[in-house]
């Protein structure tokens, strides 16, 4: 039977003083120049690396746990993996981490994470990582008050649904919402609707708030008729515009809280007979992938994801290594208008379709 190399799946795992030997150095300059603690020449931390690259050696966390030293580990804790826009960020902060020299290790709850969760998923990360990110629009008061009380380094990523004293890096939320209305007002819009999201993210509402200013700043007074309830996913776009075409003064334009309940909106228009944008203009929010893919080309507002999670990592580390830190950063997203955009119909010509037809 062959014999087992140093590293193999069949062999014991590589040590400190196997990568020592490999690199002719001591056990505690190949402990410096991994963790980054402590002074080491480059050549010889160069040398390490490559030994322990040749070796295939993988840090013990257990030991490094047990000794109180940084595992060079971040967690990220999230709870909703079918979402793209989460998807994207945790792409975007696994390639920020890396370009750390640290691993990512990712949880995904898939309950709504209330105080009853302490004792398990946050002993559970809090043993394995330096700091954690958290990716969870849907957060209860209750657990965000136990994060609060936490020693633990960690940040919160597009959270905004309450205040809390932890420090949070999210997209301009309000801003971004006034300037998908006010795209559609330069367009001579009058009759906008809104379609908001889930209630518990509190990004919908803020994207709300910018709908309203932007309305009142045009000397509109919002229509409670205009604005209807979503759940971000397509389907609730599709049922949500269903009954505000349905209304006997319906809408020119549609404003939807996310891209996938602005698919939705769009698939219905089309239902009713209606075109976008000549008969009815949508827009949405967040430049997921598919936006620029569907017909028409979906006007939106870009989300800068990968500053996002650029930023929330180095705010993570900063903490991570007591340097100064930031309590808030916020990005502005990046109007952009493709297809599904146009102006206003003309004042009393009927749309074509089943709406007008109905008329005859």
């Amino acid at each position: 039977m062959p014999e087992a190399k140093l590293g193999s799946a069949d062999a014991a795992p590589v040590t400190l003083q196997n990568v020592a030997e490999q690199a002719g150095v001591s056990v505690m300059t190949v402990s410096r120049a991994l963790s980054g603690e402590g002074y080491v020449a480059e050549k010889t931390r160069a040398r390490v690396l490559a030994a322990a690259s040749e070796l295939g050696y993988s840090p013990n966390i257990s030991a490094k746990m047990m000794r109180g030293s940084r595992t060079n580990v971040i967690g990220v804790l999230v709870n909703d993996l079918q979402s793209t826009v989460i998807n994207e960020i945790i792409g975007a902060v696994s390639v920020a981490v890396r370009a750390h020299n640290m691993d990512l290790i990712i949880y995904n709850s898939i309950e709504e994470l209330g105080s009853s969760t302490r004792s398990g998923i946050n002993q559970i990360m809090r043993g394995l990582c330096d700091g954690l990110l958290f990716i969870l629009p849907r957060l209860k008061d209750g657990y965000i008050d136990m994060l609060e009380q936490s020693s633990l380094p960690m940040v919160l990523i597009n959270y905004c649904r309450t205040e809390t004293t932890l420090p949070v890096v999210r997209g301009d939320n309000r801003m971004g919402g006034r300037e998908a209305v006010n795209h559609l007002l330069q367009l001579g819009h009058r009759r906008i609707a809104f379609i908001g999201g889930s209630a518990h993210t509190g990004q919908s509402q803020e994207r709300q708030r910018g709908y309203a200013d932007a309305l009142k700043a045009a000397g509109i007074s919002v229509d409670k008729q205009l604005v209807a309830a979503g759940d971000f996913g397509q389907l609730s776009g599709f049922q949500a515009t269903g009954k505000l075409l349905a209304l006997a003064e319906p809408p020119t334009a549609i404003f939807a809280a996310n891209d996938e309940m602005a698919f939705g909106a769009m698939d219905a228009v089309r239902a009713h007979g209606l075109r976008v944008p000549q008969d009815v203009s949508v827009i949405g929010f967040d430049d997921i992938p598919a936006a620029s893919h569907v017909h028409p080309k979906l006007s939106t507002l870009r989300q800068p994801l990968t500053a996002i999670s650029e930023a929330a990592v180095q705010e993570l580390l900063r903490r991570i290594t007591g340097a100064d830190a930031q309590q808030r950063a916020e990005f502005p997203s990046q109007l952009v208008v493709r297809e599904s955009t146009g102006p206003a119909p003309v004042a009393g010509k009927a749309p074509r379709g089943k709406r007008a037809a109905a008329k005859h």
